[in-house]
């Protein structure tokens, strides 16, 4: 954020609570011996460790000197480096106090009232649209650029009256209008939001990304007594809870979005806790390098609170506070402290080690501390000058985020920002003239030319790709050291079969398990299951023929195979997953981007070859509106009437949802008026988010999967199903994995199949660092088929093996293992070839059948919903052999 204030629930949640009899600094004072160690390892630029920070936090007199004159040194490397030496920012700012309602109960906050207060005052539970953008217009025209938007968190949950508001004026809830009135200012006023609702999930961080430069919500702290002992200054608020905000934070990450956070100091915590709050930021700092500046705020007792009678935080320890962050976040995070906070000790703070006052307002009062008023800029000014700094104004987004570029400001917001920016500095340019511009295309829909290398899908097959990794390799995933940091406990063996017994308690594990499988696999333990996943030798042929069986009494000896075309039309994305070859940025070589056209006309293509269905699926393009998915899907319907169109994963669906504004719901009711008929079960990799997180920086967590697979089948959209195996994930997770598919599938019924997707590491990020596994096992491979098999009986009956990741021989074993579907001819695979599948991009109907021929089966032709093919596209299949016209060698 970039203001002092941070809405109630923030932090800046100003006012804060502390457990009175509780002081923050109990403990003892350190002896003089470990102060100096402490120092002096701060001087010499060593890293700090929690103990040594807990010590610098108490320094006080000279040591407090000798401590900032450290800090100040990294405060002015950072400054040095980010091209702006000896200048410390401002953000010209205008408060809009959205709803002063919310469902916490901080003990210290007196932002925060009811609804019969607003009642009595004329007050509606809400500013009107009308209210808002008459703050906005009246700090556009005194020269502010930004737009802080301060509310409490989720009032809807706990107030009836926020309820009946918010539907009487059209929104589901407080992130739907607080979306539209940031667009309203955009468009209207031209100041630039920044947005601070509280606690968010990783949904609403996309659904707030494209109306906002950036975000924000303190930390405030991670001692968690403070939030779950009664009478701690958090007791009784849902969104203090340390895990839940930590969480946004890394949210706020993985999601690319420019953020602030920060402490609150003085509610009750000790040196240690705080010391260990700043390490934990220090953490998710490094992991995605997303925040973009910090607030250390200290705590000012405030009257008709819990904690009126609390001591306020000392200047000395807030400017301690200050430098010991300074330390631990190093020189590029930008450090702001409060100015009407601070008394006038404008230079002790500057020593300290901040490089940013936040947002000062010449217009609206601080709603958090109305009784701290904001100090003239002039002053501001002057004091900067005294201890030599120059004062300049920034956006909301800081420079550092404006000059990275894709992905962290969504191309909607460019105008905006790039009206107000000095282009050489990204800074403000403070003379600008603050006006309303568009803020989403005039036209919408799917506007984008074809670019690029759009002969991949030939071309990946003769050329190969043009190198085996993006050269942003090093910034554009997180933080590759801290990733690989939080992978080793993920991928150190979980339980297993016996819990780690040996010998003969194992086999007689084993063998009841087994048993059990054959007689009914319906009521297979976990401690069964996963002792099957773990099962080699003997055992495991045991079980593929157990599950083989199963197979042929639920389905028959039948293979299945349909004959479709695979359109991806663009690999331009940011999302930033690790395992993916395929994703490009537009400037990359490898980049490419379909026009509707081109996409219609592989639609045409693969009908006149015998397709009964098209595959589409695409990246996270910045440029592409949300309602361009429903241009895909009718471009092709248009074309080709009789086509399936099988599009959209997961992923896609709530980036479309997201940015059009619609819920999941909407989104997907106009998807299928456009002519979308189901959705690849995609984007699910592994459903446990201890597994996702490192697996990819940005992509939709389980939760969020699993919303829009539910709601695509309550909808009547069938989907696949889907699991990506064999890189930083154990068996374990596997066995959550298809339980919760099981589940899903007997509340839905929805799903058509279940896909296995083994992965293809040779070009995959995550393996190029060294974190991932080489890929699965054929051990793997057989027994996540076979388990696939048993599990998911007698719920999803179809069981699809890969020949693009496997090969004919590895398909053909997996068919003798339980899977009864070899997936489709694809006519151009291109996700996995750029991965390095060695195995083509296309399979002809003769080569499918082959496969089957070698488990022994018959094949037969499929529809996407497992149905009988027409007979006259059987006929075009078959004289086409299910391929395009020019066959290409595969190069390796």
């Amino acid at each position: 954020m970039t203001s002092s204030a941070q809405g109630p629930d923030q932090a800046s949640d100003r006012g804060a609570d502390r457990d009175p009899g509780t002081p923050s600094a109990s403990p003892a004072r350190p002896t003089a011996n470990a102060m100096r160690r402490a120092l002096k390892r701060a001087r010499d630029g060593v890293a700090l460790d929690v103990g040594e920070a807990a010590v610098l936090l108490q320094a006080r007199g000279e040591d407090l000197k000798d401590l900032c004159a450290s800090a100040g040194r990294v405060r002015d490397a950072g400054l040095e480096a980010a091209g702006r030496p000896g200048v410390i920012t401002y953000s010209k700012s205008v408060f809009i106090p959205l709803t002063r309602l919310c469902r916490d109960k901080c003990h210290y906050c007196t932002f925060v009232t009811v609804p019969g207060k607003l009642r009595r005052a004329g007050h509606g539970m809400f500013l009107s649209p009308d209210e808002v953008l008459d703050i906005a217009r009246r700090g556009a025209e005194s020269g502010c650029k930004e737009a802080l938007f301060t509310l409490g968190d989720k009032p809807e949950d706990r107030w009836p009256e926020a309820r009946e508001w918010l539907a009487a004026h059209g929104y589901d809830d407080t992130i739907s209008y607080l979306r539209a009135m940031a667009i309203r200012v955009l468009e209207e006023t031209g100041l630039l939001p920044h947005l601070n609702p509280g606690v968010m999930s990783w949904t609403d961080f996309q659904r707030l990304k494209p109306v906002a430069p950036s975000l924000g919500m303190m930390l405030e702290t991670t001692a968690e007594r403070l939030w779950s002992e009664p009478g701690g200054p958090h007791h009784g608020s849902p969104d203090k809870e340390p895990a839940v905000r930590l969480r946004v934070l890394e949210d706020a990450g993985r999601s690319n979005v420019p953020f602030t956070s920060g402490l609150l100091i003085g509610i009750g915590e000790t040196y240690q806790e705080r010391a260990e709050s700043l390490f934990a930021l220090r953490r998710i700092q490094r992991a995605y390098h997303g925040i973009q500046e910090l607030i250390m705020q200290n705590f000012r007792a405030k009257p008709d609170t819990a904690m009126r009678g609390m001591p306020d935080a000392e200047l000395e320890e807030l400017a301690a506070t200050i430098a010991v962050a300074r330390h631990i976040m190093g020189p590029s995070t930008r450090l702001q402290a409060p100015p009407n906070l601070v008394d006038g000790e404008y230079e002790l703070l500057i020593a300290a080690g901040i490089d940013d006052w936040g947002g000062v307002s010449p217009l609206t009062v601080d709603h958090v501390n109305p009784e701290r008023p904001w100090p003239q800029i002039d002053e501001l000014t002057e004091r900067c000058t005294a201890a030599g700094f120059a004062l300049r104004e920034r956006l909301p987004i800081y420079p550092e985020f404006l000059q990275r570029g894709e992905p962290w400001l969504d191309p909607r917001l460019l105008p905006h920002v790039r009206a107000l920016a000095d282009p050489e500095t990204c800074l403000a340019v403070e003379d600008a003239p603050v006006v309303g511009r568009p803020w989403q295309e005039p036209d919408g829909g799917f506007t984008l030319s074809s670019s690029g290398r759009t002969d991949l899908h030939r071309t990946i097959d003769t050329e190969g790709r043009s190198g085996d990794r993006r050269d942003d390799f090093d910034e554009v995933y997180g933080d590759w050291a801290a990733l690989r940091e939080a992978a080793a406990p993920v991928m150190a063996a979980g339980p297993a079969a016996g819990d780690g017994r040996r010998g003969e308690r194992l086999e007689a594990d084993l063998r009841q398990a087994l048993s059990q499988a054959a007689d009914d696999p319906t009521r297979l333990t976990d401690a069964q299951a996963l002792a099957l996943l773990h099962a080699d030798g003997p055992a495991l042929d045991a079980l593929c023929t157990i599950a083989d069986e199963l197979r042929r009494d639920t389905v028959g000896d039948d293979v299945t195979y349909i004959v479709t075309r695979n359109i991806n039309f663009t690999n331009v994305c940011y999302t930033g997953c690790r395992f993916c070859a395929f994703a490009q940025r537009r400037t990359d070589a490898d980049a490419y981007t379909l026009s509707l056209s081109q996409v219609a006309d592989r639609a045409q293509q693969a009908w006149e070859v015998g397709a009964v269905e098209v595959c589409m699926q695409g990246g996270i393009h910045p440029d592409l509106p949300g309602t361009a998915y429903f241009d895909i899907a009718r471009a092709v319907k248009e074309r080709v009437p009789g086509m399936h169109v099988h599009a959209f994963s997961p992923m896609e669906v709530v980036n479309g949802a997201t940015r059009t504004g619609l819920s999941i719901r909407e989104w997907l009711t106009e998807a299928k008026a456009a002519g979308l008929d189901s959705i690849p079960g995609t984007a699910a990799e592994i459903l446990d988010d201890e597994v996702r997180w490192i697996l990819t920086k940005g992509k939709l967590p389980t939760a969020t999967w699993v919303e829009v697979i539910k709601t695509a089948h309550e909808l009547g959209i069938r989907s696949s199903s889907t699991m990506m195996y064999g890189h930083v994930d154990q068996p374990h997770h596997w066995l959550g994995h298809l339980r919760l598919l099981a589940e899903i599938q007997q509340e839905t019924g929805g799903f058509t199949e279940f896909v296995t997707l083994p992965f293809i590491h040779t070009n995959a990020p995550v393996y190029l660092a060294g974190i991932a596994r080489p890929g699965p096992t054929t051990r793997d491979n057989r027994a996540v088929t076979a388990m696939a098999r048993l599990l998911l009986h007698p719920h999803i009956t179809n069981i699809q093996t890969s020949w693009v990741k496997l090969g004919a021989d590895g398909a053909a074993a997996m068919l003798r293992s339980g899977a009864n579907d070899l997936g489709g001819t694809l006519m151009e695979e291109t996700i996995s070839r750029m991965a390095g599948s060695s195995y083509g991009s296309y399979r002809s109907i003769r080569d499918l059948i082959a496969i089957a021929d070698q488990a022994g089966r018959p094949a037969r032709p499929r529809t996407t919903t497992y149905g009988p093919v027409p007979e006259e596209r059987r006929a075009a299949a078959l004289a086409s052999d299910g391929h395009l016209p020019e066959l290409l060698p595969v190069v390796d």
